[in-house]
Formats: C-alpha cells, sequence, structure tokens
C-alpha cells in the first residue's frame, strides 16, 4: 500500500550542550506539534541508550539490508509515562522504550501521539550523555519556538510515515495479546545469552529454553520454549544491557512440532523497559501478517469500535471487562473493536502489563479494510451471493473455481491454493472470511471461523 502520513518539524531535536537540556520536536497529533513532557528524565543515560535503540530499529532493514534510511519514532504521552515506538524498515521488529513513572521527574502536560524527530546530530549527542549530566526534556517544540521569528527562519523538515507502520501496529497488538512470560534471567546471564548470539543478518529460526539460571539455545521447540527467528535482529538491546536488571522473553505456548512464532524480548530497568518483538520469520513483516483479518470481518465491529473509542482514556493500561460493562458489550467483542482501533492506531499492547493502552495516530479508521486485500475480497465474494452454506462444507465460486471450506473446531479450512501452501499458519484465505461473514449475517458463526495470523510475501503479493 502506498499510504502516507507525512509529518513536518518546526526545527531540528537538538541538546544543549551548556545546560543538557534536550528537546525533542514533535509533528502530528492531536495538534500540529504537541508538547508531552516538560522535566528530566531520573536516569538519562541508560534513557537515551534506550531512545537510539528504538531509532537504530527505525533506520534498519533485517531482511535483505540496504542502505540506512531515517524514520522517526512514535511517542505516546500518557497519565504517567511516555512509550516511544519504532518498526524496522522490513517491518520485522516493533521496538519499543517505556519510560516508566519512577523515570520522569517533570510533568505530563498533554495526552496523544506523535512523530519525534531524532535527526543524526541528535543520535551524536544522545550517545554522548553520561548518567550523571543532568538531562531535561521537553518532548515537544519549546513555546518560543513557535512563536518567535527572531531566530531566523524554522527548519522544516517532512517525513513519511508509511502506511505500512499502521498495519504493523494492529498486528503486532494482535499478534502479541495472547504471549506471556517464558524466560527470565538476571543481568548476567543476560549479557553472556545476548553477547553469544549473531550480529548479522542471521536467517535461522532457534528456540530458547531456560536451563537453570541460564538460557539453551535448541533447534528444535519443546514445551514452554519461546521462539527466536532471526537472533541476530535483537543486536539493538546489546548497548542497554549495562543498564539492565533482568531479560524477559514472552510468547505464545508452544509444544514440539511447533512452527515459528513472533516473541518479545525485553531489558528492563526500574524506570525502563526496552523490548524489541521479532515477527516469526526473518523475511516476514509484521505489516502482513493477518491477525486482524477475523476480529474485522465482523459487521458490528464498526459500530462497537465507534462506541469503544468514545470510552477509551489515557490509563497506563485499558480496562477490557470495564470497557465491557460500562459500554454493554460481551468482552469478546470488546477485544474485537480494540483491534479494530488498533487499525487505526488507537491501541497498542504491553506485554509486561498484559493490557492494552492508548495510542492515536493521524490515519482514517475508514482506511482499515482497504489495508487488507483479503477481508476486501471477502466482503465482495459475500456480498456477489459467491457463497453456499452446506451442513458440514460452505462453497465459495472465486472467478473460475470452486472451493470448499470445512470448519473442524474453531479452525476453517479451504481447498483453495493459499490454504495448501500454509495450513493456515499465515492467517484465513478471503473465502474462509467469506463464508465468516455470510454466517455471521445468518447469525449461525462457528466460533473463531478464520482466526489465525496471515502474510504478505517478499514481493508484496497476497491470497
Amino acid at each position: 500500500m502506498a499510504t502516507l502520513a507525512t509529518y513536518s518539524y518546526l526545527r531540528p531535536s537538538g541538546l544543549n550542550p551548556d545546560d543538557r537540556r534536550l528537546t525533542l520536536q514533535t509533528s502530528g497529533g492531536p495538534a500540529a506539534h504537541p508538547r508531552f513532557f516538560n522535566g528530566f528524565l531520573t536516569t538519562p543515560e541508560p534513557a537515551a541508550v534506550g531512545l537510539l535503540a528504538v531509532a537504530e530499529v527505525a533506520r534498519t532493514r533485517y531482511y535483505q539490508p540496504i542502505r540506512p534510511a531515517s524514520l522517526d519514532p512514535v511517542v505516546t504521552g500518557g497519565r504517567d509515562r511516555l512509550r516511544f515506538e519504532s518498526f524496522s524498515g522490513c517491518c520485522g521488529v516493533y521496538a519499543r522504550l517505556d519510560v516508566l513513572p519512577d523515570g520522569l521527574d517533570g510533568e505530563i502536560t498533554a495526552h496523544g501521539t506523535t512523530n519525534v524527530d531524532v535527526n543524526p546530530p541528535l543520535r551524536q549527542a544522545l550517545a554522548g550523555i553520561g548518567d550523571r549530566d543532568p538531562m531535561h526534556v521537553a518532548v515537544g517544540p519549546d513555546d518560543l519556538t513557535v512563536t518567535t521569528i527572531d531566530d531566523g527562519p524554522l527548519v522544516e523538515k517532512k517525513v513519511p510515515l508509511p502506511g505500512r507502520w499502521l498495519r504493523g501496529f494492529a498486528e503486532a497488538q494482535v499478534i502479541t495479546a495472547p504471549f506471556e512470560p517464558r524466560v527470565e534471567v538476571g543481568a548476567a546471564e543476560a549479557t553472556a545469552f545476548l553477547r553469544r548470539l549473531p550480529s548479522g543478518s542471521d536467517r535461522s529460526v532457534l528456540w530458547v529454553v531456560p536451563a537453570g539460571r541460564t538460557l539453551r539455545l535448541t533447534s528444535r521447540p519443546v514445551p514452554g520454549a519461546v521462539c527466536l527467528p532471526g537472533a541476530g535482529r535483537l543486536v539493538a538491546l546489546r548497548p542497554f544491557l549495562r543498564f539492565a536488571t533482568t531479560l524477559r522473553a514472552y510468547g505464545p505456548r508452544v509444544g514440539a512440532g511447533s512452527g515459528p512464532v513472533a516473541s518479545t524480548w525485553e531489558l528492563s530497568t526500574p524506570t525502563l523497559r526496552l523490548s524489541l518483538t521479532l515477527s516469526p520469520e526473518p523475511h516476514r513483516g509484521f505489516s502482513g501478517e493477518g491477525a486482524v483479518l477475523a476480529a474485522l470481518a465482523g459487521d458490528e465491529v464498526c459500530d462497537d469500535a465507534d462506541l469503544v473509542s468514545a470510552l477509551l482514556s489515557w490509563d497506563p493500561t485499558i480496562d477490557i471487562a470495564a470497557l465491557a460493562e460500562e459500554g454493554g458489550l460481551p468482552v469478546e467483542r470488546v477485544r474485537a473493536a480494540l483491534v479494530q482501533l488498533g487499525t487505526a492506531g488507537r491501541v497498542g499492547y504491553d506485554v509486561a502489563e498484559a493490557g492494552y493502552f492508548h495510542r492515536v495516530l493521524p490515519y482514517d479508521a475508514a482506511a482499515a479494510e482497504r489495508m487488507n486485500p483479503r477481508l476486501v475480497g471477502a466482503r465482495a465474494l459475500a456480498e456477489s451471493g459467491a457463497v453456499s452454506v452446506g451442513a458440514d462444507l460452505a462453497t465459495v465460486r472465486s472467478g473460475e473455481e470452486s472451493y470448499q471450506v470445512r470448519f473442524t473446531g474453531d479452525v476453517g479450512s479451504c481447498t483453495c491454493p493459499w490454504w495448501a501452501k500454509y495450513r493456515g499458519g499465515r492467517g484465513p484465505c478471503k473465502h474462509v472470511l467469506a463464508v465468516r461473514l455470510v454466517l455471521t449475517r445468518n447469525t449461525e458463526e462457528p466460533a473463531g471461523v478464520g482466526a489465525g495470523s496471515g502474510h504478505v510475501d517478499a514481493d508484496g503479493t497476497r491470497a
């Protein structure tokens, strides 16, 4: 997709060498140049290293590396914390730095989400910050910067934020929602483990299991293991090791014979959490995983999303049960509504706190469907009368071919080439989705039809 959101900055971000005041210029969000925070970071050196890691991921393409590009991280100001997020150029790594309440000594002056200008001079300045350097941070342009023209012409920097990032944000929050903590080790063990991993464009899929106080690598999945696809993609965590107290890894439940799955790797301190979420395989970007398709296929999801959106607040985490009670909706419909809002950049998921958080990106929620061609195709099939539902099988006419869709438990299978190639491991095909739509409208939908994840191949093709 060619969807872009273009941000412009009043002037570059910078660090004043005299008073160590860091000004992170913003653009977009709830205002043209919102200001979220004004105060000190209590642990400046690790915060600077963490922000550099998020910015480094944004300029790196891990699969088929090319010349680095600069895409500026997204920052969200909530009630008591700041979150900096980015995706890699290949969209296969999602990075986030959470500055927790104890990491802030100042006031969060606004709630919202925008892009932050992290330019080359600022990266160089951040690299020179020591832990004894008091660092004052203003996230957003200084008031005088906005109103004064005596300092000469303002610098405008335009940065396109690709629609692929928006799809990645949506997919990541759905994929990570079922994650649970799988392994945890202390600082020394974390250092030993991350230092021995490859640094290059490694494309192997490994598995990590706890072994006493350490971690052991294996080539086969076993119960309790966490997937490590493309271990070299964790290289951005290494500079943060000298500050971290704990390494945790999160992932879904796996067993012997499980295929590659996504995982989250987190280094934490009492004031900061730096995490990287890796796509199931190095060549797969989050933007095409298709995990959102099942939730978006319901006819009621848009109305539910409007209701849930009106009920959202800027609390550190979103209480699904409270939203369900306040909105008079079943919990599962609230979850589906959050998927819809995630596709519009409105929510994210924090595996460390096992909860959703509020985020607002400048995208139109109506763009969700056209960003998912399989869903568009499914709606066209359902509305054209191409679906015939029988007692055990449904038949879907697609072009010159007809395909049979069968449900086993909560999983739909199909005779189309997409199912034959991926066996449902990369999301429902448009035929399964079309049957789901028809069954939903007939109030006969089997539970969980179409659940799973999806994929966009390297050449951008879809089922």
